[in-house]
């Protein structure tokens, strides 16, 4: 019976393997100078404030916007998590070195964009990223392609 009614399980994004285990935490201060132009779709979604997105956040956004399209379109998804944090267990005295890696991030700044879409109309392709934005620990914003360059054009 448990065989029959087995979910599926979500596949998460994370590197196949790393350089390092354990990483500094680092900081999130400045704009994004990377990764802030939308490079495949007509329309996306761009990072108002600084954050850290777990994978299965990105999941959830993602699968947010493909049930929302049902299959018509193409969704780019332009961040990865690559930074492991990590946490020691509960009731844990200080000390004895750094916590075990629990989950993966990506280190998003403003003006990241994050998601693109293409092949919809712009009132469909606005609806599923709102949706999208929902599942995001940051604020967002809908961006379009502009005609003459590869810039994001503002449409809040």
């Amino acid at each position: 019976m448990e065989n029959l009614v087995k979910k599926e399980e979500l596949k998460m994004l994370m590197p196949k393997r790393v350089k390092r285990r354990k990483v500094f935490r680092g900081r999130m201060t400045g704009k994004a100078t990377r990764g802030n132009t939308l490079a495949y779709g007509s329309y996306g979604m761009v990072a108002c404030e600084p954050c850290w997105i777990k994978s299965n956040q990105i999941e959830a956004a993602r699968i947010a916007m493909t049930r929302y399209i049902r299959r018509g379109g193409k969704v780019w998804i332009k961040i990865f998590p690559d930074k492991p944090v990590t946490k020691k267990p509960a009731e844990t005295r200080m000390g004895s070195g750094k916590g075990s890696p629990e989950f993966w991030v990506a280190v998003v700044k403003p003006g990241r964009v994050l998601f693109e879409i293409e092949g919809v109309s712009e009132a469909t392709a606005k609806e599923a990223l709102r949706l999208a934005g929902h599942k995001l620990p940051c604020k967002v914003k809908f961006v379009k392609k502009e005609d003459d360059k590869g810039g994001v054009k503002d449409e809040n």
